[in-house]
């Protein structure tokens, strides 16, 4: 049995939500500690690529400066003048947009606590996270970015192989989203560089690397490994279902 799957609401407070963390990740490790991963080489594809099929436990990186179980980040982002001045002034309690069921973006996806599953052919890698049930869908051809798309919330990606580790590149994100639970900022600037290696057949290397020139001074890296559960299956999940954030008012409006 893996952790419970509920929704947190947004804290009004950086120390509640923080606090809260820190009681949920005893629970969370005590029960992935007790999984072994399988054990034994790496699959491939047909043409030859490690093969990232599967459902897999990701480390939870609601703050992707601090170090977790799996994950590294780091002690203090490189903020730029206008970035610290948007994330000093950010309070979720003014208007979280995860908690009107808006999409959580590439970044909150994935450093999500739920489980994603991987679906993976010789031309494109497949994100599907049970977090609300979205899917991020990336061509690994090396293919040049599409120029003429709107941005969005997950932004536009292409992967590339440089061996076997799997490069996704991605840009042209609509703004509108956060890094993390904790709330740190990006702008409509951020290129997001995702690497992935499958270094046996129960884990995966990864690796996101933040750029975004608007709000810091130089890119920086979060490191973390996934973990294989052939045991599980992702859930369905609604954030839209009895939510009492919007329904009985636990949250202000978002301001678009």
């Amino acid at each position: 049995m893996r952790c419970p799957l509920v929704y947190t609401p947004p804290m009004a407070f950086r120390i509640v939500l923080a606090t809260t963390l820190l009681s949920l990740a005893p629970l969370c490790g005590q029960e992935s500690g007790a999984h072994q991963p399988p054990a034994g080489p790496a699959p491939h594809l047909l043409n030859g690529k490690p093969d990232m099929s599967g459902v897999w436990e990701h480390p939870y990186a609601g703050d992707m400066t601090k170090d977790a179980p799996n994950q590294k980040g780091m002690a203090e982002l490189p903020f730029t003048d206008l970035g610290r001045k948007e994330w000093d002034a950010h309070d979720a309690a003014n208007g979280d947009y995860t908690g009107a069921c808006l999409p959580f973006g590439l970044m909150r996806s994935i450093n999500s606590p739920h489980p994603m599953q991987i679906v993976q052919n010789n031309d494109y890698i497949a994100f599907l996270f049970e977090q609300n049930t979205w899917f991020h869908v990336v061509p690994t051809d090396g293919r040049p970015h599409n120029k003429n798309q709107e941005p969005t919330w997950h932004g536009d990606s292409v992967g590339r192989w440089e061996g076997n580790t799997l490069i996704i590149d991605t840009v042209n994100f609509n703004g509108k989203t956060r890094l993390d639970t904790i709330g740190h900022p990006h702008s409509t600037a951020l290129h997001v560089i995702e690497t992935l290696q499958r270094t046996d057949a129960g884990h995966i290397a990864y690796t996101i690397t933040i750029d975004d020139p608007k709000y810091y001074t130089r890119p920086w890296k979060n490191t973390r490994t996934f973990t294989l559960r052939p045991d599980w299956q992702i859930m369905e999940y609604s954030c839209e279902e009895n939510n009492k954030d919007i329904f009985d008012g636990h949250i202000k409006g978002i301001k678009q």
